[in-house]
């Protein structure tokens, strides 16, 4: 039997606030993964944006990393990490993918070859970092200016996506409708969601804002942490 190649999960965002379906985006990608035969997904990364992307309503980094921190507790393959939060200035999402693939190979063992020279595991041993999104985010390809095309062909040629369908998107006419998506579609693979999943991060700081109820929609450690700092309070920073 052919053995199955390991893959990393990155998904970058926001996360302003974390919710559950950012949270189900993994799971159902690695379902689908995993249901190919072909991969084994090792492992899972939350990047949040860096405070300088200027989105507005933008809590700080330091309180949506921590919000990861305490929605992954249950998790044991998903972890958030805070490198591209912690950076002087906003990163580009193929400058996050560099990073955590050079961090992979650093990690991976090395085997001693002939004169004790250092050797690194075949090819196949390598995990493939794949990043990961929402159809919506597939969407935001066509939008002018906001990729850059060398960016789009490096994302899916070097690394590949993994994006989760979300009602109203057309993720397979997205691909089609890109010239560089549809060159490289055999390395954008498109999971179904079984369970159509709409939690907004919008809707969720709407409703934080009005004082209406978030329960069920964010793990209840997220919810305590948002009341315990103000957050997204009419009153909030």
């Amino acid at each position: 039997m052919k053995s199955q190649i390991p893959v990393v999960l990155l998904a970058c965002g926001s996360f302003n606030p974390i919710t559950n379906m950012h949270l189900r985006m993994f799971e159902v990608a690695r379902d689908y993964l995993h249901q190919t035969g072909v991969y084994q997904v090792i492992k899972g990364i939350i990047s949040p944006v860096n405070d300088n992307y200027g989105k507005k309503d933008l809590v700080a980094a330091h309180h949506r990393v921590a919000m990861a921190r305490l929605a992954l507790q249950t998790s044991d393959w998903i972890q958030v990490d805070s490198w591209e939060s912690e950076q002087a200035q906003w990163m580009e999402t193929v400058k996050v993918l560099r990073h955590h693939r050079s961090e992979l190979l650093r990690s991976l063992p090395q085997m001693e070859g002939p004169g004790d020279k250092a050797v690194s595991l075949a090819p196949a041993a390598v995990p493939e970092l794949k990043l990961l999104c929402g159809a919506d985010v597939l969407k935001t390809f066509q939008t002018p200016n906001l990729w850059k095309d060398e960016h789009i062909q490096e994302i899916v040629e070097k690394f590949g996506l993994v994006c989760v369908g979300r009602a109203g998107h057309d993720p397979k006419g997205y691909i089609l409708e890109s010239p560089i998506l549809r060159r490289y579609q055999r390395n954008i693979h498109v999971a179904k969601e079984p369970v159509q999943n709409e939690i907004s991060a919008t809707y969720i700081r709407r409703a934080l804002g009005q004082g209406q109820s978030v329960k069920y929609l964010l793990p209840d450690a997220v919810i305590t942490y948002i009341k315990e700092h103000s957050l997204y309070t009419r009153d909030s920073p």
